[in-house]
């Protein structure tokens, strides 16, 4: 039988041993999200806290620490959504191989959702101050609900039919419960970004000029978790998802009252959405590894708050990844990769690296078919499906796309980054290959450009012969402006190098090491060598790992303001270089802080872990 409450996929954990249990009382101001962050960084199991300080409600997280424990939750049901899909890019398989697609008419009837008139949910009722207030990092605004489904409905819709559910949009968008100028029990922050659905019920409540309504739950089946961050095409509701995962329908309440509620969660809170009122809304600690600062964003008015009986909170952390939400862009790829050449021809596969905070780097692997009779050394169609994929939901928020051509290399992995980077600094030609869009649209908590949303982007595309050797020796006329320091090899062709604090635009540095490489470039051919130098606060740092060197480079910059390179020029409005490619990626004054825990609460946990018990081991 596939889950219907957290209870029950807490006990399959425990029967199975993917489950440790934190009886010793925690706050859920900081001490509970650090246990969790050191427990997923060691590959720990879910966490269940029976004791949480300030909640009358048990917690647990981590229930998607590992690619593998995520499979296993899923385990009746993954097999069957990945036949599904094998239909939806092939329909003819299902004549060809009928054994195979046997189950397919019920997981097509459980993809309906189901009208109920009550559920377990509705049991208890409760207030938002007495719903775990969970704190995550020491700067964060106030407590939010991490794990949320946010069910929105659009207008003009009766309520009870089943039309009106298949229009439901189900997101994951961070809610805050508490602080800022909140009324305490009354409102709650919305929190929700560009190419988000919720935003199309939004538009539509403005036409009309009346609120609309919207349902929160937390808990129920881990399918309806992993279909809020399903990015399905527009006008697809996330539920019929959710019960192709789940293995049975999913169970909806509804009512001229307010929004549909999901029956089967552990929690649910109810409301509406005034479209024309805003309230300041964070910081908040967020997936990039920064604080995403105060803004001004939708909130809900609260009219409910309901639970089930043994009602348990799931959460989880965020911050610099990886974190547990890595797990929901691993189980993701799993299922949707093999679809991806069928909506976007050509292309191959496309990986939004986590590292460097998903949205900030994609990278892509397409095809050169345009001319297959000549043999082409630039790139051609590779650009026309870079530009497919930044006209796809939510991957038109990248800011640098890396794409490369399948022929060069047919055993390439795009999830081998370090092999993707060195194949493309290979091939790539600074002079010609570097696509710029300036002042667009990107990532919300992207403070790397010049407002909110606000930025640039960049396609490196690189197609043909190995062009260039990389080198991981510094010439031996390398000289630095004065101010910068520390050389560090990040890669081979890739130099780190340390420099001053950033206070505004680089102009003078540029000017100096544009000037020191251009006397050398024909003297010494190391200096072609060295493809890409990153500016960085700390060289040791970003070129201690692969991931620091992702995170701190396509978190901290932005391509139209901090890009230049040896022998730059303009012509007929195309940016090129001649000779190495440079990114400034050092922290400016105007992007958020990073994400750094409290060093009391680190020392109290430390305590607790030396005592033994549970989580001594992953301390």
């Amino acid at each position: 039988m596939s889950h219907r409450s957290t209870r029950q996929v807490v006990e399959d954990l425990r029967l199975n041993d993917r489950l440790i249990e934190v009886t010793d009382p925690l706050s859920t101001k900081l001490e509970i999200a650090e246990v969790q962050r050191r427990v997923f960084a060691r590959g720990g199991p879910a966490i269940l806290f029976t004791n949480p300080i300030g909640s009358p409600f048990p917690m647990v997280s981590n229930l998607f620490g590992s690619l593998d424990q995520a499979r296993f939750i899923f385990r009746k049901t993954i097999d069957r959504v990945r036949r599904a899909i094998e239909l939806k890019i092939d329909p003819s398989q299902l004549l060809m191989r009928p054994w195979r697609y046997a189950s397919a008419p019920w997981t097509a009837w459980s993809m309906l959702p189901k009208r109920v008139r009550n559920g377990a949910v509705q049991r208890n009722e409760t207030t938002i101050d007495g719903l775990p207030q969970l704190v995550s990092w020491p700067d964060d605004g106030g407590s939010f609900i991490t794990l949320p489904q946010v069910l929105s409905q659009g207008q003009g819709l009766s309520q009870g039919s089943a039309t009106s559910l298949m229009q439901c949009n189900l997101g994951m968008y961070r809610v805050q419960l508490a602080g800022n100028d909140y009324l305490a029990n009354r409102e709650i922050g919305l929190h929700y970004q560009l190419h988000r659905g919720i935003g199309v019920h939004h538009q539509q409540a403005i036409a009309d000029g009346r609120p609309f309504r919207v349902s929160i739950s937390v808990g129920g089946t881990p399918a309806m978790t992993l279909a809020a961050v399903m990015p399905l095409p527009e006008g697809l509701s996330e539920l019929t998802f959710a019960g192709a995962l789940a293995g049975h329908r999913i169970p909806m309440i509804t009512s001229n009252e307010h929004a549909p509620l999901y029956a089967d969660a552990d929690f649910v809170v109810h409301g509406t959405v005034d479209p024309t009122s805003m309230k300041r809304e964070g910081p908040f600690g967020d997936h990039l590894g920064y604080y995403s600062k105060e803004h001004d964003f939708p909130f809900m008015k609260v009219d409910r708050v309901f639970h089930r009986d043994g009602a348990i909170w799931p959460f989880t952390v965020v911050g610099r990844p990886p974190q547990e939400d890595t797990t929901f862009g691993q189980l993701i790829h799993e299922l949707t990769g093999p679809i991806i050449p069928t909506v976007l021809p050509g292309v191959k596969a496309v990986h939004a690296v986590d590292a460097a905070g998903v949205h900030p780097l994609l990278l892509a692997i397409g095809s050169e078919r345009y001319t297959p009779y000549r043999k082409t050394e630039r790139p051609q169609e590779l650009l026309t499906q870079a530009n497919a994929i930044l006209g796809q939901g939510q991957m038109s928020l990248a800011k640098y796309l890396m794409i490369v051509n399948s022929l060069d290399n047919p055993t390439l992995d795009i999830h081998h980054i370090d092999k993707f980077f060195i194949h493309l600094l290979e091939r790539i030609d600074w002079s010609r290959d570097l696509h710029f869009q300036t002042r667009t649209t990107i990532d919300t908590l992207d403070y790397s450009g010049d407002g909110l949303n606000q930025g640039s982007k960049l396609v490196m595309a690189a197609s043909g012969a190995k062009r260039f050797e990389l080198s991981i020796d510094l010439p031996q006329s390398f000289a630095l402006p004065q101010g910068f320091y520390k050389p560090r090899w990040c890669l081979p062709g890739v130099l780190a190098v340390q420099g001053t604090a950033a206070v505004s635009t680089l102009v003078k540095f540029w000017d100096d090491m544009v000037l020191t490489m251009g006397t050398n470039l024909t003297v010494d051919p190391k200096w072609l060598a060295m493809r890409l130098v990153v500016l960085v606060d700390d060289s040791e740092f970003a070129s201690q790992s692969i991931n620091n060197f992702l995170w701190v480079t396509f978190t901290r910059s932005n391509p139209a303001t901090d890009i230049d390179g040896v022998g730059a020029f303009v012509e007929h409005k195309h940016w090129g270089c001649n000779g190495p490619l440079i990114i400034d990626a050092r922290r400016k004054p105007h992007h958020a802080p990073p994400l750094v825990e409290d060093r009391q609460v680190s020392a109290r946990i430390d305590a607790l872990a030396a005592k033994g018990g549970p989580i001594s081991k992953y301390s």
